[in-house]
Order: C-alpha cells, then structure tokens, then sequence
C-alpha cells in the first residue's frame, strides 16, 4: 500500500520532514529512537555540506515523491561531488537512505491525521496493518488486524514502522470495526516480552521501539539536549556548528525549565542542565594541551545554584543574581574569553555580568564521572563573579579565545 501512497505526499508529511535539524553523525545509532523525530541525519554524513546535500535529495523524493532510481542518481551525485565514502553497497545504502525517511516521515504525518481531533470523533480507533516485505516477519503478520483504541499504550512502541524495510502501516477505524476486532480476537494489544538481543519488544529492530508521531509531537529541545550533552566531542562539535541558532534555542529552553524548578524547589536535587558546548577552537587547543573530552556538551549541577556553594557565594558578596542565572547560557555561547588554567587544567568561562563591573567566571572541568547522567560531562564546577585582573596572570591563565 505505501509504494502506491510515497507518490502523494501530504502536508503533515512534509511538515515532519521540514521540521527536522540536520544532525552530523559517524552512525545509525548516535540518535536513538525518537530523537530520530527531531534530527535528520545519514551515518558517516558529519560534514554540513555532505549532510545539506542529502537533506535536499530527501525533501526531493518527498515533496516531489521521485523513485528509488532517481533518488540514486542523486546519490551518486553526491558520494561524486565530496568524495563521501560510505559502509555497504550503494544500492543498499541508497535504499535505506530513501525508504527510511519517506517512511518515517509518512508515518509521522498519518499520526497527526489520525489522532487530530475531528478524525477521532469519527474514526477513534487504529488498525494494525502488515505491509508486503520481501521476508515477513511473523510478529508483524501476527500484528495484522489489531485494533485498539489510538490512546492504547501498545500505539507508543508498535507504531509503525517497527524496523528496518517494515512496510506495516496504521489505518483509523470506527467502533463497529473494532468490536468485529474484538470479536474475531484482535481488539486486545498482544503481549509484548522484550527481546533481550534487542532491549525491545520481540518483533522489533533496535531502536525502532518508539512512536515516531508522538516523538514528533513533543518538544525539540526535550528531545535533543541530552544528546546534545553526549555526543563524542567532535560529533558535538560539528552539531553545535550545523545546528546553530537551533543548538542554542535547544540549550536555552531546556536550561530555562531547569532553571526555573531550581529556582521554585529552593534545595539542591542534584538535578542537571546543558549550559553550553565546547567549540571546535577550544577542542584542538585542548589536545594541544593532550586532553581529549569525551564529549563537547557542558552541563551544571542545581546545587551551584541553590546548593551550599551559592550560599558561600552570597556571603562573599560574589553570588549570581536570579536574572544573571537565567541568561547564563547566552553568555557561555558568546564569552568574553575562554582561558586555560593551567595549574589544574580546566576552562575558565569569563562572561559578561548584567550591571556588575566584574565578571562572571564559571570554571569548567573536562570528564566528570557523573552516577546521576551515567556518563562522563563537562561540567561546571564554579561560578562566582571576579575582578578581571584576577585572571590577567600569564604565568597560570593561557588565553584560549577572546580577550581579557
């Protein structure tokens, strides 16, 4: 049915796929499930231009709703034009470039449809429908008829598709269809045991447990700023770069959420929040200097903020205001220098205060074993507000970027 239907592209469909940032990655796996909702990326493209170029042919084989054999002459142009070298054959790597993102995007653009809330009052039920794979799978055939109510919780991890080349499709029903469903044995959600090769549910690929429309539906930044925070430093690196203005507004609302609990809580509760990246300049002087991060994203801990810091802070006289916290990451994207400590090797963030003649000093420290994130970060282990002169010591501070 979805061959027929990739030639008539729908507002929803294209809205997704339009929606979507370009994610530089080495692979599949650097977005994970429903981040794949929010980024578009294809594995080994970490370039810009590379991964524009792809972008373009995409939304060309959408919008235009092109074949699998001019999507491959768009292909070749582009492995011709950068030199791209790629893991496995060109058909097949062309192939899944192609069907996965008319795919996902069709699929993405049905669930808005089928759960906008006219459609509901009419159709208020989905269907299960098996696709005509080459090689079925007998979970999927298993699938085929299901109906359940669109709320059901089975709708948020089989939602199609639900793998590589699965070709299932959903499609609404009324409540006469779905109690014939019931009474034929298919109006109950089927059981679901976890696959433990797969950590999803048996039937399923590997990352492939999501509803791709819900993910769509939900915010960018709740979806890309714990990523923005993992990725291996030079994957970050080139994202914040591709990404700009919609890196920073991703940072800048997830931090605005988290600093607003923090703020209303009054305590630590060791809660965490992206509050910048490290850019390329700042990584190549850093392995000068024989430091590799693991990754670029810089994070800060609620108790900096309303822990037992900040309140030394606020007896020394040198503590943030509310409204200085709040703009806190605009300033660690656009400091006035960055400076290299060198007696203890980290970073020195000196940003720019609201109406305070000093400065706002946040020392970052490079992989920090974190239990609460479970994983290495960059994260901030001080901020207080400091003469300038304090860090015009050559002989400790080396410059990295700006001026002091």
């Amino acid at each position: 049915m979805l061959d027929g239907v990739f030639s008539l592209p729908f507002a929803e469909q294209l809205e997704f796929f339009r929606d979507k940032l370009n994610i530089p990655t080495r692979r599949w796996d650097d977005l994970w499930k429903d981040q794949h909702a929010k980024g578009f990326m294809v594995a080994g493209a970490y370039k810009a231009d590379v991964l524009a170029d792809f972008r373009t042919a995409v939304d060309k084989a959408i919008s235009q709703g092109t074949t699998l054999e001019e999507f491959r002459k768009d292909f070749d142009h582009i492995v011709r034009k950068h030199g791209w070298s790629y893991n496995g054959g060109r058909n097949w790597r062309s192939e899944v470039i192609y069907s996965t993102n008319i795919r996902t995007s069709y699929s993405a653009g049905r669930w808005a449809q089928l759960t906008d809330p006219e459609q509901m009052q009419v159709l208020p039920y989905l269907r299960y429908n098996h696709g005509d794979s080459r090689v079925p799978r007998p979970e999927h055939l298993a699938w085929d008829g299901v109906t359940l109510p669109a709320d059901d919780p089975w709708w948020k991890t089989h939602y199609t598709p639900n793998g590589w080349g699965c070709k299932c499709y959903v499609t609404g029903a009324t409540a006469s269809e779905y109690a014939a469903s019931k009474k034929a044995g298919a109006g109950t959600a089927p059981e679901s045991p976890i696959d433990p090769k797969t950590g999803e549910p048996k039937g399923i690929d590997k990352g492939w447990g999501y509803n791709v429309g819900e993910a769509y539906l939900k915010q960018t930044h709740d979806i890309l700023a714990d990523k923005l925070a993992s990725w291996p430093a030079d994957i970050g690196v080139a994202a914040m770069s591709e990404m700009k203005a919609a890196a920073r507004k991703i940072i800048e609302t997830n931090y605005d959420d988290f600093i607003n609990r923090t703020l209303e809580a009054g305590l630590p509760r060791r809660d965490y929040a992206l509050l910048g990246a490290l850019d390329r300049d700042t990584l190549s002087f850093l392995a000068q200097k024989g430091q590799s991060p693991q990754s670029a994203g810089i994070v800060i801990n609620d108790r900096l903020i309303v822990g037992k810091k900040a309140v030394r802070h606020q007896a020394a006289g040198n503590a943030l205001a509310q409204a200085e916290w709040r703009v806190l990451p605009a300033g660690m994207m656009a400091p006035e220098a960055v400076l290299y400590d060198q007696a203890d090797g980290k970073l020195l963030y000196v940003v720019s205060s609201i109406d305070d003649p000093r400065s706002i000093k946040v020392v970052v420290e490079i992989d920090v074993m974190s239990k609460k994130l479970q994983n290495t970060a960059n994260e901030a282990t001080s901020v207080f507000k400091i003469n300038k002169q304090a860090l015009r010591d050559r002989t400790r501070y080396e410059l990295v970027s700006g001026k002091i």
